[in-house]
Formats: structure tokens, C-alpha cells, sequence
């Protein structure tokens, strides 16, 4: 039976508590990976921590945003690190991408689209006179284009990236209730998986409180 795949989102600078969560993130029917972002990949002991890090998939949230030589640099920066995935903006354009994925090696780098955080009046106020779904399909040609390995979309946007790009697809904006916290479009693990996620991220619905209770709520809502 094929397992669903889950990154945590470990969004917390406290190497004890990564410990935590790492340790208790088993699950005989899902298949974990963890993701770091810039927190924790800037913080005094996180370089050293996730270069120790051993059998574990790594994702990497750097969300590289710059001209392409910039981005190229960095990638091979943190090819040294014990990391699976590398998060790069597709808005940083076509050169940027096919400059780092040239020298991604075995890093599976990911394009970023419009983050979860945003919905259509917030691009709006950014300066941009089209909706977040057109705004994603232009990245996903983008990303097909680049050949990158993976895509992020929030949940909403899956099927029609999946017309575009036919590599992985990983969705953060999950929650098992409709309180979104600091995201606007979300959906729940089984609504997402079902629209065809390959990678669903989740920080705060597994981490925060009890993990084993988490990890129980979050198989109630993949059975129903």
C-alpha cells in the first residue's frame, strides 16, 4: 500500500524540541520528511544540526529569491549539507531557475509559487493585475520549462498544476480545521491528497501539543 508522505514543518529554532519532533514523527502508513526554513537553516545551530542528520529527508525552505549567478552561488553553498530538497522562487525568473538547477546536483530543487499567505487582494496590493491561479499557471510553465524536480502550490492551485507540471508537487497550507492561523488558502490532508499532492506540508497541527495525539487526529481526517 503506498504511504502517504508528509513533510513536518520544524519551525522552531530549539534543537531539543527538533529532537522531539523528529523522534515521535513515526507512523507505520506515512512516510515523513522534515522540513526546515530560514528560522531554523539561520540560526546559530542549525547548519550543524541538519549536516548530522542521518537517514532522515530533508527539505531545505530556503525560498532562494535573487538575479541567477546569486542563487547558483548559494546552491552550491549548502550542497555540503545532508539535504533531499532546496527551495527556489519561480518568480525569480527563468535564468535564476536554470542557473541553480545546473548546479543542483543531487538536491531536488523546488520552484515556489504564490505563498499560501496570499490570496488575490493581497497580490493586488503587491502590484500584480492577475488572479493567484493565472499568476500560479505562468510559474508552473515556468517550472516545467526550468525542469525542476518539484513545485510548491497551496492546495487549491494542485489541479492545475498538475495540467503543467508533471514532476512532484508539494502543498503546505493543511489544516484538520478551518482555523487557518497566518494562511489563506488551505485545505484538509485528505482534500489535498485527493486533488493529487504528492508532499503535504504541515508545521503546527503535528507540533504543536501532543504529537502523538496530533498524529491521531490527522489519521482520522486521511480515513474519512
Amino acid at each position: 500500500m503506498k504511504k502517504n508522505k508528509i513533510f513536518v514543518a520544524c519551525d522552531t529554532t530549539n534543537i531539543k524540541r527538533i529532537r522531539h519532533i523528529i523522534n515521535h514523527t513515526k507512523h507505520s502508513k506515512i512516510k515523513f520528511g522534515y522540513k526546515f526554513g530560514l528560522q531554523f537553516l539561520n540560526s546559530k545551530n542549525g547548519r550543524n544540526f541538519i549536516s548530522k542528520l542521518k537517514n532522515k529527508i530533508i527539505f531545505a525552505d530556503y525560498k532562494l529569491h535573487d538575479i541567477p549567478n546569486t542563487c547558483a552561488s548559494t546552491v552550491k553553498a549548502v550542497r555540503d549539507l545532508n539535504i533531499n530538497y532546496l527551495t527556489i522562487h519561480i518568480s525569480s525568473g527563468l535564468e535564476a531557475l536554470r542557473a541553480a538547477k545546473k548546479v543542483s546536483g543531487k538536491i531536488k530543487l523546488v520552484g515556489v509559487s504564490i505563498l499560501t499567505s496570499l490570496d488575490d487582494k493581497s497580490v493586488r496590493q503587491i502590484g500584480f493585475n492577475k488572479k493567484v491561479s493565472d499568476l500560479v499557471r505562468y510559474q508552473a510553465k515556468l517550472a516545467s520549462k526550468a525542469k525542476l524536480d518539484a513545485m510548491v502550490c497551496s492546495p487549491l492551485e494542485v489541479k492545475l498544476v498538475k495540467k503543467i507540471f508533471k514532476r512532484e508537487i508539494i502543498t503546505p497550507g493543511i489544516r484538520f480545521t478551518s482555523k487557518s492561523d497566518d494562511q489563506k488558502r488551505i485545505m484538509s490532508p485528505k482534500k489535498a491528497f485527493n486533488n493529487g499532492s504528492d508532499w503535504l506540508v504541515i508545521g503546527r497541527p503535528i507540533t504543536k501539543g501532543s504529537i502523538k495525539t496530533n498524529l491521531n487526529k490527522l489519521s482520522d481526517h486521511l480515513r474519512q
